[in-house]
């Protein structure tokens, strides 16, 4: 599911036909980069194909000064149907995304314990920043946000403190793991030996 898919469907479904730059716009307005995934870049890519699908029409074309051309959008009667499918999936998709670090933990059996310590160490410093960034950033916008973002922000703080966590508790067990993995391998090597 493309969150920028689902972004510029809300912001259409909300307001008046807007040209690219308008939606960009908006997101930088709503704050909308710092809990989602959505690629600047990527929008105006995702604009044409969803106007190639016909969730969204251009409406009109305009031009300010010396501006290049624009191609203003509105959302379609199948836009708002796809809107809604959208945000009732996302809102009810509790699937835990894998994380690419369980994987390669997994197979981290030819580094050195030395090696791997420092490795944690430094994403858990990483993490700590993030953090840190985000109580900065959220102490800062206190006073501008309102309703839902609120919560909106104090669910990526829990989830980077969760995150946090993991790693304490990572780090804190990481001889005894070790040890387990290296005896594993011990019998694995004895009984094919």
């Amino acid at each position: 599911m493309s969150s920028t898919r689902l972004f510029v469907l809300g912001t259409l479904a909300k307001g008046r036909p807007m040209h690219g730059h308008q939606i960009r716009r908006m997101a930088q307005l709503d704050r909308t980069e710092l809990w989602t995934d959505i690629k600047p870049g990527s929008l105006y890519g995702v604009l044409h194909r969803m106007e190639a699908e016909g969730i969204i029409t251009a409406v009109r074309s305009e031009q300010e000064g010396n501006r290049p051309e624009r191609t203003v959008y509105a959302i379609t009667d199948e836009g708002r149907t796809e809107l809604r499918f959208l945000r009732e999936k996302v809102l009810r998709d509790t699937k835990l995304r894998p994380d690419p670090i369980d994987l390669a933990l997994q197979n981290a059996q030819d580094m050195s314990a030395e090696e791997l310590r420092a490795i944690l160490e430094d994403r858990r410093a990483a993490v700590a920043g993030q953090l840190e960034s985000w109580r900065h950033l959220q102490s800062a916008a206190a006073p501008h946000i309102a309703g839902l973002e609120r919560i909106i922000i104090r669910h990526t703080e829990t989830r980077l403190r969760a995150e946090l966590d993991w790693h304490d508790e990572l780090l804190e067990r990481l001889p005894e793991v070790l040890e387990e993995m290296a005896e594993l391998a011990r019998s694995a090597a004895e009984s094919t030996g």
